[in-house]
């Protein structure tokens, strides 16, 4: 594709870079949120996501659905879409809750070095696709399609679908929502004072061991939100779904300057672009290859993302 068309499907470009950054910007949160109180890289948090998009996928067969299935009515659907959003988040919070008990708490508790908490996350990702691989066969499942993409409105003859404006809603509702917790409620004032200083936050009562709870909940939350939307938009899931939406995930999070809540969803929605302008113009191939360097050269001028602290300032 040469300028003269990239520059006539710019419009579809990015429509369709800030709706696949919105994915990554949900699954992003859960790594920010981690490291904001631990300095912790969750690398078992893209099977946080993929439990979800599995959890996703159940309901909806319990719900009587499949790929045969027709598209439901406005009613049944509403139902089929809140009981798959609620499983998905609650069955990606109770992975990751699991995660931090079995796995991270006991290397706390022993004062394990770095070296051994990187190992055991690597080793929890692991375990976790795996399980899955061997349950699933390490086979693709389909979703069955509840809502069919229809365009609404076209913005500079690009059109805009009823998916992506429930994507992209349903993150930016999502968004708000935990900025405002984290940033107004007194349990996200908790997850400050932990992130900021963790042994003058339990000296003033702040119960370190809840609030690190409460960030793997809810990272875990957000990634089964994100797992949702994914089985809706892209209709597919499979053992080893969170690899490399987790490290795209992990890059956004990176890029938008990790510990920073509103970092995590403006490197989302900057690598869907990114990804989406380049394949425009050079190929598809180039769309997984050109985040990752973006990523590269943005962290040799700011090593600490575009809204990052300083890594010991960092708050979720």
């Amino acid at each position: 594709m040469n300028f003269d068309e990239l520059f006539g499907n710019f419009p579809t470009l990015t429509i369709t870079g800030l709706e696949q950054g919105a994915i990554y910007a949900l699954v992003a949160l859960g790594y920010t949120l981690v490291y904001g109180v631990l300095r912790l890289i969750n690398f078992a948090h893209s099977e946080v996501f993929m439990v979800g998009t599995f959890a996703t996928l159940w309901t909806w067969q319990f719900l009587g659905y499949d790929q045969n299935s027709a598209a439901p009515a406005f009613g049944p659907l509403l139902v089929a879409i809140i009981a798959g959003l609620l499983v998905a988040a609650a069955a990606s919070a109770l992975t990751a809750v699991t995660v931090e008990l079995v796995a991270y708490r006991p290397l706390r508790r022993r004062n394990a070095p770095p070296l051994a908490f990187l190992i055991t996350a690597i080793g929890a990702s692991f375990v976790l696709a795996e399980s899955f691989g061997i349950g699933t066969e390490r086979a693709p499942f389909g979703m069955p399609t509840l809502i069919p993409q229809e365009t609404l409105f076209t913005v500079f003859g690009a059109g805009v679908t009823n998916l992506q404006m429930l994507i992209l809603g349903i993150t930016l509702v999502m968004m708000v929502g935990l900025d405002q917790f984290v940033n107004r409620s007194r349990l996200g004032r908790g997850i400050r004072a932990v992130a900021q200083d963790a042994d003058t936050a339990a000296l003033m009562g702040v119960n370190k061991n809840r609030v690190i709870l409460l960030v793997f909940v809810l990272g875990g939350i957000m990634a089964g939100v994100g797992a949702l939307l994914w089985d809706v938009r892209y209709g597919f899931t499979k053992f080893n779904i969170g690899f490399l939406l987790g490290l795209k995930a992990f890059a956004a999070a990176v890029l938008g300057g990790i510990g920073n809540l509103r970092g995590a969803l403006l490197g989302g929605l900057l690598l869907g672009l990114a990804e989406n302008y380049a394949a425009g113009l050079f190929g598809g191939e180039w769309k997984d290859f050109t985040g990752f360097v973006l990523l590269i050269v943005l962290l040799m001028f700011r090593p600490t993302g575009l809204l990052g602290e300083s890594l010991g300032r960092a708050r979720a």
